[in-house]
């Protein structure tokens, strides 16, 4: 094979380090043609704006990367079945080698190009670079997919880290680059207008930023992950997710570097541990993002209200945390994780909305947007996923604002109009005093405006249409 170039074709996999299809090929010796599409296929979702924002600052690192190392990144866009023939058949290519992706349209494509390349006389390499186990990997004792995620986790804790973390590629052997299109032709950042300028502030994409994130969170924030976690006014989470969904960085290297046990790493092998179930669903269950996995609430009554869902979009309802966590989302592209879930819940419980809308805008506006953990967790808040949440747990905003932001500092960030409120009613305004609100420079409805709902009424309309529901 050596006498013949080989091709690694990039996915979710950009990085050097830790990428077991580079490593396989470098270690063969053969010349190597680094190749990135920008997939389009009947079939294929389309990935949202953040993420396609995200995806440039990435696919730069990964490109000065390789050029450090003699290689240049062939960028294409279009069907990958055709663009992977035509490299194959004008520049000779002997092997081809790429990691495994779990998406059924995505699988389904891998094995056609698979086949493809075979039936002319190009041998096919394939790993698994993103998860430590793969969705098959584990089984119920009947040997059949696990619905319930505690199972599951025991399972994959019994189990293991399947493999070691392979070393940075040194020295890559580079064969003539094919012609390349750029990253300006792709036209993947926003100009006019630049929605994307607090998140060019918030993040450092692409492998390097990946490794600076673990290495400042291991120091930082991993004592008391488990307590802090929850907490959207410290920095306490990992912030790892988009590295995680673009793959500058694997779950392998992230186990690797964590302590063997403690309270905060074993919460953040859980985490890691969610993210594997969440693909270990849609292995099983593709439609995940479409179809409710518990059948029976295909006939929940949904409600039909744009302007509702706009407000919600925008971050409007009147409900302070609420407002705050649609606003980071929309400013940064990324949402703490504890008010992912009292948006989600919102949305869902007091808006009485369907949960795919709010699955397909979470698509398009996170930059760490994964196909299977986006879709696993809105169900898993609206009641109709795999180990979910009951739909008669109706998350409180004011009471979760008071809880896990109780001096107001994160709404006060990411709602500056109502930062003049004290504590004790930042996360309610409307409860607060004529005297208090005019102090404040605060007047609902107008400067910020009043709950969309009222929540106990929306509580209890949430809970009347689930018993119709049951009966």
């Amino acid at each position: 094979m050596t006498s013949r170039p080989a091709l690694v074709w990039f996915r979710n996999d950009l990085r050097l380090s830790d990428n077991p299809a580079l490593h396989a090929a470098t270690k063969n010796g053969a010349q190597v043609i680094a190749l990135y599409i920008l997939e389009e296929a009947k079939g294929l979702r389309p990935m949202g704006a953040a993420w396609r924002w995200w995806l440039t600052g990435s696919l730069r690192t990964l490109s000065e990367n390789l050029e450090a190392r003699g290689v240049s990144l062939v960028l294409r866009r279009g069907n990958p079945i055709k663009i992977i023939a035509e490299l194959v058949g004008d520049e000779k290519i002997g092997i081809a080698y790429w990691n495994r992706r779990y998406v059924a349209a995505e699988a389904k494509l891998d094995t056609e190009i698979e086949q493809q390349l075979l039936a002319n006389d190009c041998a096919v390499e394939t790993f698994n670079a993103s998860l430590l186990n793969e969705p098959w990997s584990i089984q119920s004792k009947t040997g059949g997919p696990i619905r319930v995620f505690t199972p599951y986790f025991r399972a994959s804790e019994e189990r293991g880290n399947p493999r070691n973390v392979i070393g940075y590629v040194g020295k890559i052997g580079a064969a003539k680059a094919p012609k390349s299109e750029t990253l300006e032709d792709w036209d993947l950042e926003p100009s006019k207008p630049d929605w994307a300028t607090d998140m060019d502030v918030s993040w450092t994409r692409g492998e390097n930023g990946a490794k600076q994130r673990l290495k400042d969170f291991l120091k930082d924030a991993l004592k008391g992950y488990a307590e802090h976690r929850d907490r959207p006014d410290i920095d306490g989470t990992s912030r790892l997710s988009p590295y995680l969904a673009h793959g500058e960085i694997s779950p392998h290297q992230i186990a690797e570097a964590m302590p063997a046990r403690g309270r905060d790493a074993d919460k953040l092998r859980a985490e890691i541990g969610w993210r594997e179930f969440s693909y270990h669903l849609l292995h099983h269950y593709p439609a995940l993002a479409r179809e409710n996995f518990q059948r029976r609430f295909d006939a929940f009554p949904w409600r039909d209200d744009n302007k509702a869902l706009a407000r919600w979009q925008r971050g409007l309802t009147g409900y302070p945390i609420v407002d705050a966590g649609m606003r980071q989302l929309w400013r940064t592209g990324w949402m703490h994780n504890r008010v992912r879930m009292v948006c989600a819940s919102f949305l869902i419980k007091h808006l009485l909305l369907d949960w795919r809308l709010g699955e397909a805008w979470f698509w398009d506006t996170l930059v760490d947007a994964d196909p299977a953990n986006n879709a696993a967790s809105w169900q898993w808040v609206a009641g109709s996923g795999a180990d979910a949440a009951p739909y008669f747990r109706v998350f409180n905003p004011m009471l979760q604002g008071e809880k896990f932001d109780p001096d107001g500092s994160y709404v006060r960030n990411w709602v500056p109009e109502i930062a003049a409120l004290p504590n004790e009613t930042i996360h309610k305004p409307w409860v607060a005093s004529p005297l208090e609100l005019a102090a404040a420079g605060v007047a609902l409805g107008k400067t910020y405006p009043a709950p969309i709902v009222d929540h106990q009424e929306a509580r209890e309309r949430a809970l009347r249409a689930f018993e119709a529901l049951k009966t």
